[in-house]
């Protein structure tokens, strides 16, 4: 029989101990997302995996706003962040600290999410677009990499919160088999 564990049960860091602890090397890029509920899960995705920061880029809401604090349930008081009126700018910033750019889209020469190899503690910086209209062409050209999450059905994408989740997870699950 399965017992469902207390929260108490589950060995969770408390928030001196996560920012005192070492961050896997991944920082967000959010360009241009329109809806907190996804800023708010962006964030609570990041502090699950210990990402590094989330840039917050162009019409980005900004902690602290009820909204995003409602689905990061404290994860804005956890990890990093930082915000860009533009994300070009927020992309020159990261490539000045040597992290890899990649952009999360459907585009010609992109590589599949399963096939990306992702080399444990290299810095990397993942962008993620706007709920319509995606990642920007202008930051796809200066992207090192572009990544596409495999999908077989009929719609042609997923929301962002959950291609977060689905990136990171993947990332994460790379970065420790190497380990």
């Amino acid at each position: 029989m399965n017992r469902k564990l207390k929260n108490s049960e589950l060995d969770r860091k408390s928030v001196d101990e996560f920012i005192k602890a070492e961050k896997t090397p991944i920082i967000i890029v959010l360009d241009n997302i329109r809806s907190l509920n996804n800023i708010g899960s962006v964030f609570r995705t990041s502090d699950a995996f210990l990402i590094e920061a989330v840039y917050l880029c162009g019409i980005c809401a900004q902690p602290p706003n009820k909204e995003i604090t409602k689905t990061a349930l404290g994860a804005t008081e956890t990890v990093s962040w930082k915000y860009f009126e533009n994300t070009l700018d927020a992309i020159a910033e990261l490539k000045s600290m040597d992290f890899k750019i990649a952009s999360i889209e459907q585009a010609e020469n992109s590589v599949m999410l399963d096939k990306f190899e992702y080399v444990a503690a290299s810095k990397l910086a993942i962008i993620f677009g706007n709920e319509v209209k995606g990642v920007k062409q202008s930051v796809i050209d200066v992207s090192d990499v572009v990544i596409e999450i495999p999908q077989v059905g009929t719609k042609h994408s997923f929301n962002i919160s959950v291609s977060a989740g689905i990136v990171l997870w993947d990332l994460w699950s790379k970065m420790n088999k190497s380990n």
